[in-house]
Formats: C-alpha cells, sequence, structure tokens
C-alpha cells in the first residue's frame, strides 16, 4: 500500500512541475528566457530546440536577446522567431537578434488570468484522477483480500491530504501568477 501512496505521489508531482513548467511560457509583460523554450530552429537538417544553437538572455525588462552559437543558425532563427506572436518582430544587428516586447494592455492582462485560471483547474483535475485512480487500486486490493477496511479508510485519509497539498501548491502557484499579471 505504502508503493502505491508514493507512486501517487510521483504522479502528482509531476503533474504540477508540468502545469508550473507551462505557466513560465505565458509571458506576463516581462521579458522571460521561457517564452522560446518551445522554438525550435531547422539545424543542419534537423529540427533542434533553440537553446541548442542560441543562448537566450534579457538585458532589459522587455527585452529578449538571442545570440546564435553558429552564424549559419541566425537566418534560421530569425525566420522561426518572425513566426510567433510577440506584438512586434524581432530585430537583428549583426549576431544578435533582439526581441523588444510591448506592455501588455489591461485586456490582455485579464485574458492571461482568465488563461491561468484555467489551466491552474486543468491541474488540479489531473491531481484530483491521480488520486482517484489511486484509491481505485486500494479497492481492487481490499476485494482481493490483501487490504482490510481499516487500511483502505486510513489510505483515503492519506490521499487526500496528499491532493489537499498538491492542490493548495497549484493555487498557490496561480495566485502568484494572476498577481505577476496584474503589476503593471
Amino acid at each position: 500500500m505504502a508503493d502505491i501512496i508514493s507512486e501517487t505521489e510521483m504522479e502528482m508531482l509531476d503533474k504540477v512541475d508540468k502545469f508550473k513548467r507551462e505557466l513560465t511560457s505565458l509571458r506576463t509583460g516581462r521579458a522571460n528566457p521561457q517564452l522560446l523554450d518551445g522554438v525550435t530552429v531547422e539545424y543542419y537538417g534537423s529540427r533542434v530546440p533553440l537553446k541548442q544553437v542560441a543562448a537566450v538572455s534579457v538585458p532589459e525588462p522587455r527585452t529578449l536577446e538571442v545570440r546564435a552559437w553558429d552564424a549559419g543558425a541566425l537566418d534560421a532563427i530569425e525566420s522561426e522567431l518572425k513566426k510567433m506572436d510577440f506584438g512586434s518582430s524581432p530585430s537583428r544587428n549583426g549576431g544578435v537578434i533582439r526581441i523588444n516586447l510591448p506592455p501588455m494592455t489591461e485586456d490582455q492582462r485579464k485574458k492571461m488570468v482568465k488563461i491561468v485560471h484555467s489551466m491552474g483547474e486543468d491541474a488540479r483535475v489531473n491531481l484530483r484522477n491521480s488520486r482517484r485512480d489511486g484509491l481505485e487500486k486500494v479497492k481492487k486490493a481490499q476485494k482481493a483480500g490483501e487490504v482490510t477496511e481499516d487500511d483502505r479508510e486510513r489510505f483515503e485519509t492519506d490521499m487526500q491530504k496528499l491532493t489537499d497539498t498538491y492542490i493548495k501548491s497549484v493555487d498557490d502557484t496561480v495566485a502568484i501568477k494572476e498577481k505577476d499579471l496584474l503589476t503593471v
């Protein structure tokens, strides 16, 4: 039974980590290198992540700077960045591509807050699904005679505490991101 709890806890931790990674890719009005984490570029005949061919930095609060390690990759990087919707197009100066992010409007901020809340709800649902799966495993074990009624009830209590802990983590993360979005 302890292995079911630890397995479920690892699953929940993975889901919370995935949620937090997804949140970092959302634009908040400030430049953040994670905005470009999902970008892949054509490099010598294959698609590779941007961070394998260039360094991304934040020289100013609303500016991303991309420095390619190989000058031959600059055209491919620039064309991929132009496909993204930053509100402005990237500008190239020598071996550096700069992306100036315009400030977000109030409407954009409110839309982003709604997206964050939706993502938070999806994460909570995923956590509850993990709890349900763990509870089903224990109920099967009880039917097979491997677990007593008292053990199953104790397990359900432990699973609920675990779920509550991770849901609180998601809620706290959503609150921090919302505050970050609404701060001008």
